[in-house]
Formats: structure tokens, sequence, C-alpha cells
């Protein structure tokens, strides 16, 4: 009996394994042909297939960005934002994806929100980099405090490198908070079409609370239904419905 269950477990290993090379090859190959679209200048198709790919779950750096180019190409500035933003959290120091987002952020018009310095700084390692970082000094932490405790004779020359161990799980650990508190407690909507009106209310039928353009970033602060309430850099509050933005995690 458990000579059978061990062949079934193995063959669906296998099967699993053709599946995802199957998928593999799918999505490289519509990758492949959205890059054919975008060197032939045929942006809004390309901006088109690069987004059917999104819409599948697959997510890469290189993927967004193209999508980024394709999207600003087509004269869509918000989805481009929308798409280098995402890739920026993959890649935050690709100098290249940085300087075109600056660029297409250049072109929105109105009132948008920009990244703090300190928003900068922290947002230059990814939130996995972050973690990573941090557990690996935690564990040289944890590493000398148990070899003071096994070898007390290595005590005195281990303080300062204990010290600064201790210092720099203190330090790693509080910039990972805050990434964390920035990526999962603050969220951006994205204007995504040429020009919307945020709403006082939740519904259509509401006053006009101001204007946004393509491309404008707000923050958002609450959602009810197919609506999210958002502030722009000017302080103005009102209400956009999410057909009209693309809503995406803090930096």
């Amino acid at each position: 009996m458990k000579g059978r269950f061990f062949h079934l477990a193995c063959a669906l290993l296998v099967m699993l394994a053709c599946i995802t090379k199957v998928l593999a090859a799918d999505v490289n190959a519509d990758f492949a042909a959205a890059n054919k679209l975008y060197a032939e200048g045929k942006f809004a198709d390309a901006a088109a297939a690069y987004e059917n790919i999104l819409k599948t779950g697959v997510q890469s750096p290189a993927l967004l960005f193209n999508a980024g180019n394709a999207e600003f190409k087509a004269g869509h500035l918000g989805k481009a934002i929308a798409a280098y933003r995402q890739a920026e959290q993959l890649e935050p120091r690709d100098a290249e994806l940085r300087a075109n987002l600056a660029f297409v952020r250049n072109q929105v018009q109105g009132a948008t929100l920009r990244e703090s310095r300190w928003q900068n700084w922290v947002g230059s390692l990814t939130l996995n980099e972050g973690t990573l970082l941090t557990t690996v000094f935690f564990w040289a932490l944890l590493a000398l405090l148990t070899l003071k405790q096994i070898r007390p004779a290595l005590a005195p020359g281990l303080r300062r490198v204990t010290q600064l161990a201790a210092v720099l799980v203190f330090f790693s650990g509080a910039v990972l908070a805050l990434q964390a508190a920035d990526h999962f407690r603050s969220a951006i909507a994205v204007v995504t079409s040429a020009e919307t009106t945020a709403r006082s209310g939740p519904f259509d039928d509401a006053q006009n609370a101001f204007t946004a353009h393509d491309g404008a970033e707000l923050r958002v602060l609450d959602r009810h239904d197919d609506w999210v309430q958002t502030a722009d850099n000017a302080g103005k509050i009102g209400w956009l419905n999410t057909n009209q933005v693309a809503v995406l995690p803090g930096a």
C-alpha cells in the first residue's frame, strides 16, 4: 500500500512539473509576442498583450517594465506609472526603471503624491531583502551570544562584535518595520483614465470634490464597495470608482 502511494505521489509530482513547464513556455511565447508588437511600434496592442500576461498572475521586473514602456508609448500615463511602481517594488535599485518612472511622472498634470526622502531610502531594499538582512543579523547575534556562553574566555574579545550585531539587529528591524507598515498599511490609487472627477461620497450622484488627471497618484484613505476614498498632495479628499484607478500597495 505504501509503495502504491509513493508511486502515485511521484506521478503527481512529474505531472505537476510538466504542467509548470508548459505554462512557463506559454508565458515565454506570449512575452516574446508582446515584445514583437512593441518592436513593430504597435504600442497599444503590446500593452494589451502584456496586460493579458499579468492577468494570469505572472509578474517579473522585465514584464512590468516592458508593460510600463508600452503603456507610456500608447499614451496611458497612469497605467505606465502603475506598472513601473510594481516593477520598482521588485527591483528598487534599477536606475533605468527609476528614470523612466520619474520621466512619466513629469508628464502628469495637477497635484500628485511623491515619496518622501525616508520612503525612498527605506524603499532601496525590497521587503524580502529587508527580511533576509534582519534574519541574518539576528542569527549572527544569537550565534555570538551562544559562543560567549560556551566559551566564556572569548567573551571579552567578542564584546564589541556582539554590541555591533545587536545594533544592526535593532536598526535593520526598525527599517523592516517601516517597510512593512508602508507596504501593508498604505495604498496608492493611480488614476488610469484621461480625466476623472472625485466625488464627495461613494456614489455617482455625489457632488464633485476635485478633478484628477491621468497618472495622478493619490493616497487611499478608505474603501466602500467599488469606491476608494483618496487624498491628493494638496489635501483634497474625494471618492473614485475602482474602474478609474489602479490600486497598489504602498512603496
